[in-house]
């Protein structure tokens, strides 16, 4: 089982997790584009059992498009966001996978909101594609 640290810019607020995420994800709606300041967000789901935080968050709760809730957790000092809490799935945490700084990181299998994304991004061709 790998054990994986994701952290934020300046080390004070740390997700650590055991074992493969369940899912990775790419998605290309506005506000992840927003939120990361990049053209899409890309996250890793992981059981909540599976993770322990370490450090002081603040959070910020966004209403997605269709009404549910996702509780983001962000580094009170540095602002990186390092794990989120999306409604309805309560057993799991999701990390962006760039917390991770891991360029060996598993490859996305699921691409959503692709109506809009760039032009010039080409998500794996072996991933599900959710327009």
């Amino acid at each position: 089982m790998p054990n994986r640290l994701a952290s934020c810019s300046c080390g004070q607020l740390t997700a650590e997790v055991n074992g493969e995420p369940v899912r990775v994800s790419i998605c290309h709606c506005l506000a992840c584009q927003r939120r990361t300041g990049s053209v899409f967000g890309e996250q890793a789901r992981f059981p909540r059992e599976n993770v322990t935080i370490s450090g002081l968050s603040t959070e910020y709760v966004r209403v997605g498009d269709e009404g549910s809730k996702v509780k983001f957790h962000f580094c009170p000092s540095c602002g990186s966001t390092v794990y989120y809490e999306p409604e309805g799935l309560e057993a799991f945490v999701a990390i962006p996978v760039g917390a991770f700084a891991d360029p060996s990181f598993p490859t996305p299998g699921l691409s959503v909101y692709e109506e809009r994304k760039h032009q010039w991004v080409v998500p794996p061709p072996e991933a599900e594609h959710i327009p």
